[in-house]
């Protein structure tokens, strides 16, 4: 297959490719106990997004951060993975990246090594992965896999892909809803990413003959 470089995507993770919250409310859950505090693993489902040390804060007190996320570490393959779901549209959004010619990147704020365990288990066909990175700090990897667009669902990832060089294409399948992601400054907002394949045929045809 021709690489098309025009057509290569960057995709956030967490509740834009995978559903991981019962996973990970799930590991956070059985973290409380061996740490013997109360983490609502409710509110930290509902917010999905930020690195894992960021999260812990709002718990644990920063002596406490790195033996906890040693912890959730060891927890996550056994717990979290098996139980992750694809999001919806999910495969077709990455076969539609490939069909262009196109080749695909995941930039997350999950850890890179669990991120390309999730994404294993999922089987979507990605060429690289990118973890522990949030926000601005995601461009780049963007810039340097020349991702020409960024899908998220978290504000952030508007401005990832602003730090990246990149057209920002949000979907409202996380915290913000559309309307937010709109006045966040996004270029394209989706209901989810069964809208995909659909925009993204559209959107790279005219700069193909440019």
């Amino acid at each position: 297959m021709v690489i098309d470089r025009m057509s290569s995507v960057g995709f956030d993770l967490d509740m834009t490719l995978a559903d991981t919250r019962a996973g990970i409310a799930a590991v956070y859950d059985e973290l409380a106990l061996r740490m013997g505090v109360f983490i609502d693993s409710a509110a930290v489902v509902a917010r999905l997004g930020p690195p894992l040390e960021w999260e812990l804060a709002n718990w644990l007190p920063p002596e406490e951060i790195p033996a906890a996320v040693a912890v959730f570490r060891s927890l996550y393959p056994s717990m979290a993975v098996p139980v992750t779901t694809l999001m919806p549209g999910a495969r077709e959004a990455v076969e539609a990246v490939r069909r262009a010619g196109g080749r695909v990147i995941v930039v997350t704020g999950k850890n890179t090594l669990d991120a390309t365990r999730t994404v294993g288990f999922l089987g979507l066909d990605v060429d690289e992965i990118a973890g522990s990175v949030f926000g601005p700090a995601k461009g780049p990897a963007l810039a340097t896999f020349g991702a020409t667009a960024y899908v998220g669902d978290h504000v952030a990832d508007i401005e990832a892909a602003r730090a990246g060089g990149a057209a920002s294409v949000a979907v409202a399948t996380g915290l913000y809803p559309a309307g937010e992601l709109h006045d966040h400054g996004a270029d394209v907002v989706l209901g989810d990413l069964t809208e995909f394949a659909e925009w993204f045929d559209g959107w790279r045809t005219p700069a193909a003959l440019v």
